[in-house]
């Protein structure tokens, strides 16, 4: 019962963030993401529903721990891997933007790092870090939440993007004309 009032939660979230995301696509001068103006609340609109979604997701691996028969070699050998190296992607680049920049807050164009491979490591890193708790939970109702939040992070760039080359002009097509989206 539990589990299926959080996957509920859990799938009504992403659909909202996914929702504002295709709606900032969609009407880029009225856009939610990324925001208009970076103010004080902006980061509680911005990490609310991310660790939200990242809680969740693990909370319903935890109660589904191995319920899928998934070897173990590849639960741990794979799982594993992909969550630290993620996390060493994420955190190092959010050591580099600062906290505000990575939550929508103006600040400069990042080509360095990771985001010479990538011009959203982040969101790779993310989804890897999703892949990889898919993989090492086991759980069904991990399993509906990863592919939930792996469609949020696909589709964040495509809001991002026209922002990015709105702030950094030519300088942000050359970039976007060598480094790939995501690999």
């Amino acid at each position: 019962m539990m589990e299926s009032t959080l996957l509920f939660l859990g799938l009504g979230l992403a659909a909202a963030t996914l929702a504002s995301i295709l709606w900032s696509i969609a009407v880029p001068e009225r856009r939610i993401w990324p925001p208009k103006r970076y103010t004080a609340f902006t980061p509680v609109l911005v990490w609310v529903p991310t660790f939200s979604l990242f809680g969740i997701l693990i909370l319903l691996g935890v109660w589904g721990w191995g319920d899928l028969a998934v070897p173990g070699w590849l639960r741990f050998g794979i799982g594993i891997p992909l969550i630290v190296i993620g996390n060493i992607v994420v955190w190092s680049e959010v050591a580099h933007f600062g906290v505000p920049q990575t939550g929508g807050a103006k600040g400069t164009l990042r080509t360095a790092g990771m985001y010479r491979y990538s011009r959203n490591p982040q969101y790779v890193a993310d989804i890897a870090i999703v892949v990889g708790w898919m993989v090492l939970s086991s759980a069904p109702w991990a399993l509906a939440m990863g592919a939930a939040a792996i469609l949020v992070l696909i589709a964040a760039p495509f809001s991002e993007e026209p922002w990015l080359k709105e702030q950094y002009g030519s300088e942000f097509e050359a970039y976007a004309a060598r480094v790939s989206r995501f690999l």
